[in-house]
């Protein structure tokens, strides 16, 4: 999220410039598939978030997911909340009614957390289904 992301990431990674970088990929191949991860616990806010997935769906950003941030040392920013399963569910059905292709979102979420698996295989089951309804 925009307002945290100069405490939590490297300061060479800005939010504007993250954002660029997956509309850049939209610009040179409209049919690429971009996918980006929010970890949750950090302190953020339900606007935060909010405004996070509509910035990501002005992009073009395909796939999103969620997870629970936990601190990595002692030296790594602390765990702020711990959020609920339930309230993972509820942003994941949020990004759902955005139009993301793909949401995976919960506790134990990473960034690569078989959402490129579970996304390619629907994404195989869905191209399958419409040929042979053609």
């Amino acid at each position: 999220v925009e307002r945290l992301q100069r405490r939590v990431r490297d300061h060479r990674a800005g939010y504007a410039q993250s954002l660029s970088v997956l509309a850049r990929v939209k610009e040179t191949n409209s049919h690429a598939l971009t996918k980006t991860s929010v970890m949750l616990g950090l302190g953020e806010t339900d606007e935060d978030i909010r405004a996070t997935m509509n910035d990501l769906r002005n992009n073009d950003v395909d796939v999103l997911t969620f997870g629970q941030y936990l601190q990595p040392s002692k030296s790594h920013m602390p765990v702020k909340e711990y959020v609920t399963p339930e309230k993972f569910a509820e942003w994941q059905e949020e990004a759902e009614s955005l139009g993301f292709k793909y949401v995976a979102s919960g506790p134990l979420v990473r960034s690569s957390y078989k959402a490129g698996e579970f996304f390619l295989k629907n994404l195989i089951r869905d191209k399958s289904l419409s040929q042979n309804a053609a």
